[in-house]
């Protein structure tokens, strides 16, 4: 199988995410920017890649942070 997973923690965010190319689509996915996570639902779904993706930051500075 074709499989990755990356993290990465800063003093301002903390990401993780996981990536199955082989998979069905199955996704779950949390960055705290709704539009975002619609994005990557729907490249998900669509491609039947497997994705997790958590990212959490500072959003009350700017998106940027996460």
């Amino acid at each position: 199988m074709r499989e990755g997973r990356i993290t990465r923690k800063t003093k301002e965010t903390s990401i993780d995410v996981r990536i199955n190319l082989d998979g069905t689509g199955v996704y779950d996915i949390s960055t705290g920017i709704g539009f975002l996570d619609h994005m990557l639902e729907q490249l998900s779904r669509h491609s039947l890649m497997d994705l997790y993706v958590r990212a959490e930051g500072d959003l009350h500075i700017d998106f940027h942070h996460t």
